[in-house]
């Protein structure tokens, strides 16, 4: 099939979404199938490249406690048109789908069989609850719907009800797994592993309190932090003024030094405080082997379970923190058996899987139109077949 995955945030550029579309892109290409990207530029760069096809300009812009974008264009409709004459996509593939307005104008003159991905989760949201009437048109030219988490399904049902199909994110599990711990950090100390947006929605301050605390014990303990944002100056005054030692602020840093740091933690410890639809930072560290504590929220429980997969404290709650941190400290059998527990955990969640999970849900789609004589105009390819039982790996 022709498929053209669309996001609305200015592909590549980091973020979740589009590492989730570029994971997607690689499984379907290696299936068999013609993908092609559109999403919108950002910064200098070019109008197209290769299979990635930029319309309109992105600009980012507050949201749901941490950034979106915006994607503008004076002559959208148009620009669009032609791009999907030219394309004679069988499937469009949208990637929160209601983003303004990359998505809600492919929506308009799409001919395809149209699938969303819903990835956000949030309490209520004011941009939804009064664009739920504007946006319901959008809404009914969905063919198929997907929610990454049970929590984004509840998120996104409030506002435009109906049937959702839950596929999660997925992780390279090999890729973890094949890391090496950077020597100067195996020293004997403790190593305590922080990745995420410095935001207020990401908890760091929380887990400072944890660490002053542990401190204060007496008990020396290293804390790792990667990651920048609007929170890193509040961080680091806290580490300043509180006297903590052996706290090391790393900023931004590559993928594979990313995987060297999940290989070099005796624990990741995720304290969001909501918001989150799924935590693939939790699925990258459990297939490092690194042993998890994360906050008991919403989001989160679809991928940890409590005492098999990790640890699961109460959002902000310092000293729940602290005493799941000492716990882990004090007891290395627990620490090998979240370890291994996690890795295995992260298989199912392999990008192998999901990736045919979603291709799966495509061909369901597909006959279901089929079979109600709705199929749209631009499908022309050939209906998939219902797929055999998989097989289980050994």
């Amino acid at each position: 099939m022709k498929i053209g995955l669309v996001t609305p945030y200015a592909f590549p550029n980091p973020g979740g979404v589009n590492d989730h579309v570029a994971s997607l892109y690689r499984v379907l290409r290696a299936r068999g199938h013609d993908v092609r990207i559109i999403t919108s530029s950002h910064g200098l760069q070019k109008a197209s490249e290769g299979d990635i096809l930029r319309i309109g300009k992105g600009f980012s812009v507050p949201f749901n406690g941490s950034m979106g974008t915006v994607t503008l264009s004076p002559t959208y409709l148009r620009q669009m048109r032609e791009v999907l004459e030219r394309e004679h996509f069988d499937v469009l593939h949208f990637h929160e789908p209601f983003v303004p307005f990359l998505s809600l104008v492919t929506l308009t003159v799409s001919t395809s069989v149209n699938v969303a991905t819903f990835h956000a989760f949030g309490g209520l949201s004011a941009s939804y609850e009064f664009g739920k009437r504007a946006l319901g048109h959008y809404a009914a030219k969905l063919h198929g719907r997907i929610a990454v988490s049970p929590a984004a399904r509840h998120f996104i049902s409030r506002y435009f009800p109906g049937e959702y199909k839950i596929l999660p994110n997925g992780v390279e599990p090999s890729r973890y797994a094949k890391g090496v711990p950077i020597a100067r950090y195996r020293d004997g100390v403790p190593n305590i592993l922080f990745v995420g947006r410095m935001e207020s929605r990401k908890g760091l301050i929380h887990l400072l309190r944890a660490v002053r605390k542990i401190q204060r014990d007496g008990q020396r303990v290293r804390l790792l932090i990667v990651g920048t944002g609007p929170g890193d100056r509040e961080a680091r005054r806290y580490v300043l003024t509180r006297q903590l030692n052996d706290v090391e602020f790393l900023g931004r840093v590559t993928e594979d030094q990313k995987v060297q740091l999940f290989k070099t933690a005796d624990m990741f410890v995720s304290p969001a405080t909501g918001r989150e639809s799924f935590g693939i930072v939790l699925l990258e560290a459990m297939s490092a082997g690194a042993p998890i504590i994360c906050s008991d929220i919403h989001g989160y429980r679809g991928v940890v379970r409590r005492e098999r997969d990790g640890l699961l404290v109460p959002p902000r709650d310092p000293d729940a923190l602290a005493a799941a941190i000492r716990r882990l400290i004090d007891d290395p059998e627990l620490r090998a058996r979240l370890s291994r527990a996690g890795e295995e955990r992260a298989e199912l969640f392999s990008w192998e899987r999901v990736g045919a999970s979603v291709e799966e849900y495509y061909g369901f789609v597909i006959r279901r139109l089929a079979e109600e004589g709705r199929l749209p105009a631009g499908f022309t390819a050939t209906i998939p077949a219902v797929p055999g039982p998989r097989r289980r790996s050994s």
